[in-house]
């Protein structure tokens, strides 16, 4: 079995996958940005002035080589800020137009 080594990033058991240098920042949250607007890791970069170009690298590969791992990360942290958020109350204009039958 091959084990794979990636550079810059640091994965503990039972702990989601980190940079080393910034253990703060999880490999998912830098692919959320690349599911989400579908930046280059070059884009990333721009946006996120503390991130080194071999970082961002390092973490899109450790995704793609353990999409299901981050994929159900982010899915689990979705489905908690969801459980958490306090349920929003309709707006009287959804009200009327939900009442007419026009939603």
């Amino acid at each position: 079995m091959l084990i794979l080594s990636y550079p810059h990033i640091e994965k503990n058991e039972s702990q989601p996958a980190r940079l080393q240098r910034l253990p703060r920042i999880r490999i998912a949250q830098i692919v959320m940005d690349y599911l989400t607007h579908g930046w280059s890791v070059e884009e990333i970069c721009r946006q996120h002035l503390y991130l080194m170009p071999a970082e961002a690298h390092a973490a899109m590969g450790y995704y793609f080589d353990h999409q299901e791992e981050i994929d159900e990360e982010i899915k689990q942290e979705w489905q908690q800020v969801q459980e958490n958020m306090p349920p929003i109350p309709r707006s009287p204009f959804y009200i009327r137009m939900k009442a007419k039958g026009l939603l």
